[in-house]
């Protein structure tokens, strides 16, 4: 339905309803390449807490919604504004407000773009190491909401980890700050956690205090070539499972290599390989130790690069992946993205299940990811006009989905539940866990202002989280 949102003309916020504005809030990446899209009716641009504080106060009075939005970049959905209302467009926050390098902290603006606060901390020989793929165009507010992890998760954990304090702003317009900036806590509970991961559906982040570390003073980075898919991950988990130290360490299969190749005239062969990159101290030594591991496992190739464009070359196809899959197959285009993760030593099992469905349903599934923290990324190639494919297409996503949760994963490592996982939420948490989530929104937001219609299984009907329906 649509709202009245003329009240944002006298709040002091800068405003737009121009048609243009509000259809490009309408999706994020993954709405616009799964036709996930909804319109909002107005764009805020605030520049300050106080002007995020005005709006979700007057839209909390008058029951309009309000989305956060910031550089559309997640997957599933996130910041679409599954009821209309207001899209609050976050990027003109976008300030570096303190490096402290002593404390080995930065304090920022949730508009800042990920790959602006390396620039800004490396003439302190410091950067912030969990950054995702997207760094370059991703926000740092929303890597926070959507507890964003990325190739070097393995190594240093996700977004969250590396997050000690918040300001946050919640529905009816309150400020409060969760978390401190000293190293450790155990004052209260752990509010900050609480908004680490709750996708802007309890409240909107407005500055974060981010840990960061000292740049590794060197860096080796290579590929590993492998003759099956199997010896590839059980090179992986072998690898992880022996305590190799190793930064990054990615994986792309058989099919995902031909489709880089396809895009890139790369000349690799269609073979699954391994992408590694390793910090020091002790460089040398991980690599020796990760070659043995591969050894094992019958590895073709094993190859690291000399210098940096060496190894900017060895992984073109690894960072290139995501834009050869959708541009691989023009009668063919992947389902929802999938992103499961599982405990490492299932990595190997999830990998030969998805690839046996994807016989099974004569379906095209590339797998490839973050293999070192059990992260699965997988495809399922349809034809959209075809409703048959489609149904076979949503069977094999969903088996994975529920093989992941079964055996003791997640149905969403890094993407978020948003619009696209709300089915599996009850699976993973069980009723009860679901229920106390639902609890938390409705203390913290009884409306049910903050980013309607995301994650909780009801509001794929439409419904709305609210402590008047109980």
């Amino acid at each position: 339905m649509t709202h009245d949102c003329s009240f944002l003309d006298d709040v002091g916020v800068a405003v737009s309803y121009t048609e243009s504005d509000r259809q490009s809030h309408a999706a994020d990446f993954g709405g616009e390449a799964f036709d996930l899209a909804v319109t909002p009716d107005a764009v805020v641009r605030p520049e300050s807490t106080a002007e995020v504080s005005a709006v979700l106060s007057a839209a909390t009075d008058r029951g309009v919604p309000v989305t956060p939005y910031a550089g559309g970049t997640s997957l599933e959905g996130n910041p679409v504004p599954a009821h209309q209302g207001i899209s609050m467009d976050m990027m003109e926050m976008d300030a570096v407000l303190d490096v402290r390098p002593d404390d080995f902290q930065i304090d920022v603006e949730p508009g800042v773009i990920g790959s602006s606060i390396n620039e800004a901390v490396e003439e302190h020989g410091l950067f912030f190491p969990p950054m995702p793929a997207a760094n370059d165009i991703a926000t740092i507010g929303g890597m926070i909401v959507n507890d964003a992890s990325g190739m070097t998760t393995v190594k240093y954990g996700e977004v969250g980890d590396w997050v000690l304090e918040l300001e946050v702003v919640l529905a009816d317009g309150s400020v409060i700050t969760t978390g401190s900036t000293a190293i450790k806590t155990s004052s209260g509970y752990n509010l900050l956690d609480l908004f680490v991961g709750s996708e802007g559906t309890l409240g909107v982040v407005t500055r974060a205090t981010l840990e960061l570390e000292r740049l590794p003073e060197q860096t080796r980075g290579g590929r590993a070539i492998f003759p099956t898919l199997d010896a590839a991950t059980e090179a992986v988990f072998d690898a992880v499972r022996s305590g190799v130290d190793v930064a990054t360490i990615e994986l792309i299969d058989d099919l995902s290599a031909r489709m880089a190749n396809a895009h890139l005239d790369t000349g690799l062969p269609d073979a699954p390989m391994v992408f590694l990159e390793f910090h020091s101290p002790g460089v040398e030594t991980a690599v020796s130790r990760c070659r043995s591991a591969f050894e094992r496992h019958d590895v073709d190739r094993f190859e690291i690069a000399t210098d940096d464009e060496r190894m900017d070359d060895l992984w073109t196809a690894r960072r290139e992946l995501a834009i050869a899959l959708q541009t691989y197959d023009p009668d063919r285009r992947p389902l929802h993205p999938g992103d499961v993760t599982v405990p490492i030593s299932e990595y190997p099992a999830i990998i030969r299940y998805a690839k046996s469905l994807a016989e099974e349903h004569d379906l095209l599934v590339p797998c490839f990811g973050h293999a070192g923290d059990g992260n699965v990324h997988y495809s399922v190639f349809v034809d959209h006009d075809d409703p048959e494919m489609v149904v076979r297409g949503e069977d094999v996503y969903r088996h994975i989905v529920e093989k992941a949760i079964d055996c003791g994963g997640t149905a969403t490592g890094e993407h978020g539940v948003g619009l696209g996982k709300r089915e599996y939420l009850t699976a993973e948490h069980g009723e009860s866990g679901v229920e106390a989530m639902r609890r938390i929104k409705r203390a913290l937001d009884p409306h049910d202002t903050l980013n309607p219609g995301k994650i909780f299984p009801e509001t794929a009907e439409g419904e709305r989280v609210r402590e008047d329906e109980g």
